[in-house]
């Protein structure tokens, strides 16, 4: 299963990035095999849509679930639609994240944990 940690760097062992719509890079991992992709979001410095825009290469890339420490009410709409489950409320580095989600220690989401931006 392919699952999206927001990082502040490329690889495992980078931190979380606290945001999802404006995150430094999408770590895309393969849970199975620990394989991963990292994408430089293109969306950090976007005047406004960057949680649907980012939710929206999400989709894209046809991942399963989302984890993050907060995501706004643009994004989690976007997600949510796509089938994609959020997990807010994460810490620590994407390994780490990767093993918490494994063993089942994060429940997703229900709603937006952040405001939208500029509000």
């Amino acid at each position: 299963m392919k699952i999206c940690v927001t990082a502040q760097g490329v690889d495992l062992d980078a931190p979380l990035d606290p945001r999802f719509g404006r995150c430094q890079y999408f770590v895309i991992v393969d849970t199975e095999t620990l394989q991963y992709e990292a994408i430089k979001n293109p969306n950090i410095d976007a005047m406004g849509g960057a949680g649907i825009q980012s939710g929206q290469i999400m989709a894209d890339r046809q991942v399963k679930a989302v984890v993050t420490g907060n995501v706004g009410p643009n994004a989690f709409q976007t997600l949510n639609a796509a089938g994609i489950s959020v997990i807010t409320g994460a810490s620590g580095n994407v390994r780490q994240v990767i093993e918490q989600y494994k063993k089942g220690e994060f429940k997703p989401t229900q709603g937006p944990t952040a405001m939208a931006h500029g509000k």
